[in-house]
């Protein structure tokens, strides 16, 4: 069992916890928060011996093997080196960086200290992606698809009350591509590799990023289209087209159902299991699996990943100049 501490106290953090110490792979040890209060909470619901408001001093910890990172996005690049220079395995939640410098040469350090970084993206882990990458070739030749994750935030009432939540600024790396949009996009990716174009069309807000938008992704024989918004709602399904065939799926994140439907009998074959509602928890299983077995293999694959990602979400920003504060 590999000793982990979190840097961060919101409800991803928690859930990641919880999700950590049901796979029976990680305990939990430590907590970070520039808040003593809120670090000696969390510590204390969980059971963790020590909490910090010192970034430093818990990373000098020989104890700590994994830090989990949730904050701000446009502090995980340097909180994560701090981590990775101390020779701790780091997971960081999506998105990983603000742009592909950033984790280039986060990796090199990972290297240089014979630790793994990971970024935390649920979805991508799940048994049921593993199910839809397998039985994707039933859709015959794909033709389209497109993936929505259209959820109003509750934040947005609060920037429409002239507030700067950090997720509707670029000073925080904000934005709903790189909030949202990420989850289909991950998804495009695992499922159909790096595309061959890319272009965005986001909805701007006064803070000059993007509450909403359009990703086109364009490869050899079909078009993927994401619709990522955080200042609306949608009830709207997400849909792989092929020749043959077409995959339903209830959503994006997490996967919970995918019914494939014959384009010539007309008949509707539900593919999907019930996953585990902590469905943080297969993420938390690979990561874990990943360090002690050291499958540099399995962990190529991953980091191949995150960087079509973060290239696809820094060209499609720079494509409608959404420049964030850390690369001002």
């Amino acid at each position: 069992m590999l000793n982990f501490a979190v840097v961060g106290t919101g409800w991803i953090t928690e859930s990641f916890i919880q999700a950590a110490l049901e796979s029976k792979h990680l305990k939990l040890v430590g907590v970070y928060s520039r808040s003593a209060d809120k670090a000696k909470k969390l510590a204390d619901t969980y059971h963790a011996y020590r909490y910090y408001t010192d970034i430093e001093e818990m990373a000098a910890n020989p104890e700590i093997e994994v830090v989990y990172i949730a904050s701000p996005n446009s502090v995980h690049f340097k909180q994560t080196q701090v981590f990775l220079k101390n020779k701790k395995h780091v997971i960081c939640e999506k998105p990983i960086f603000s742009n592909l410098a950033e984790l280039e040469a986060a990796y090199r350090i990972a290297d240089e200290n014979g630790v793994y970084l990971f970024e935390a993206i649920r979805n991508v882990h799940t048994p049921n992606f593993q199910i839809l990458k397998e039985k994707l070739h039933l859709a015959g030749k794909l033709r389209s698809t497109v993936l929505p994750y259209i959820q109003y935030s509750s934040r947005y009432d609060s920037f429409l009350k002239g507030e700067n939540p950090n997720v509707f600024t670029a000073e925080f790396s904000g934005g709903a591509l790189v909030d949202l949009g990420v989850y289909p996009l991950s998804l495009a990716v695992g499922l159909f590799g790096e595309p061959k174009q890319v272009s965005y069309h986001p909805v701007r807000l006064r803070s000059g990023i993007d509450g909403s938008g359009t990703l086109v992704l364009t490869y050899d024989d079909f078009v993927c289209t994401i619709l990522c918004s955080k200042v609306s709602h949608s009830v709207l399904p997400c849909e792989i087209h092929g020749e043959k065939g077409t995959f339903v799926l209830a959503d994006v994140a997490p996967i919970s159902e995918i019914t494939f439907y014959d384009s010539h009998t007309k008949e509707a074959q539900v593919l999907s299991v019930e996953q585990e509602s902590k469905d943080m928890v297969y993420e938390c299983r690979t990561f874990a699996r990943i360090i002690e077995s050291k499958n540099d293999a399995e962990y190529e694959a991953l980091k191949t990943r995150s960087k079509i990602v973060l290239r696809i979400t820094e060209e499609a920003r720079q494509q409608n100049d959404i420049i964030f504060g850390t690369e001002k």
